[in-house]
């Protein structure tokens, strides 16, 4: 492990939130590297600054008073009672039920996952699991590398394509590594990126339809998500970063897929 992944986990070591594998191979890195020995202990001495501090803030009674009644009035027959509302977790894995419906393409043999309209939000809501399922501890990579030419060969034999692996390191959007995720009862490729402290996961899917579809930008659940296709394959990136920010993630990628192209 090298200073530049050792990084991407020094803070989820110090949140307790690696496995054992992860963890043995940071603090072995730790271990022998000043600089990150450093970095960690930092971020331990503030975590234990803010434990011992009083951040919090509650608002008082005039504030919400003056917000309520700055609303619009609500219609009582669209009021939906708190105990009506399910859990947004479960709106999102609401999905994977879903997915189930259609699970008997997968037998024919289809190699594509065909988008019609009315599945847009049904895949984007599965994209947005799948992207926090991997901010769980341990299953954000099955192979870490910064370096593409190792994570695009670890695809190669698993899916039917592999998906592009760009290095966008040098335009502020990091790559951490890949793995394998599944999406509409499909495997897919994820491709990682780190934008400072924050995670972007490109799903990469092998489509039925060679005609390029231009970029589109939904949020979900607080989450962008940037959705184009180009070459028959299906891509989204999707981040809780700005919505700005995702978009020139997904412009430079593309940019960066044209040059390979040319080349």
């Amino acid at each position: 492990m090298n200073c530049d992944e050792a990084e991407i986990l020094i803070h989820a070591l110090a949140d307790g939130e690696l496995d054992a594998g992860h963890a043995r191979e940071v603090e072995a890195h730790v271990a022998t590297c000043p600089r990150c020995a450093a970095e960690l202990a930092a971020v331990r001495q503030m975590k234990q600054m803010l434990a011992g501090t009083d951040l919090g803030y509650r608002a008082s009674p005039a504030l919400r008073q003056r917000i309520e009644a700055a609303l619009p009035p609500a219609d009582a027959a669209s009021i939906i009672p708190l105990a009506a509302v399910p859990p947004s977790r479960r709106t999102l894995l609401r999905g994977f039920a879903l997915g189930s419906a259609v699970s008997a393409l997968a037998a024919t043999g289809l190699v594509a996952i065909v988008l019609r309209n009315d599945d847009q939000q049904r895949i984007e809501a599965e994209i947005v699991s799948a992207h926090l399922r991997s901010l769980q501890a341990g299953h954000l990579t099955d192979v870490i590398s910064t370096d593409q030419h190792t994570v695009k060969p670890w695809f190669n034999g698993k899916l039917d394509v592999a998906p592009p692996v760009i290095d966008l390191t040098a335009q502020g959007f990091t790559l951490i590594g890949g793995r394998l995720d599944y999406v509409d009862a499909r495997a897919i490729g994820a491709v990682v990126y780190r934008r400072r402290q924050h995670i972007i996961n490109l799903f990469v899917a092998q489509t039925s339809s060679t005609e390029r579809r231009a970029a589109r930008m939904d949020t979900i659940q607080g989450f962008n998500i940037r959705s184009w296709r180009d070459r028959g394959l299906s891509y989204w990136a999707v981040s809780d970063i700005g919505a700005d920010e995702l978009n020139e993630f997904g412009e430079r990628f593309e940019r960066a897929m044209g040059a390979n192209k040319e080349g």
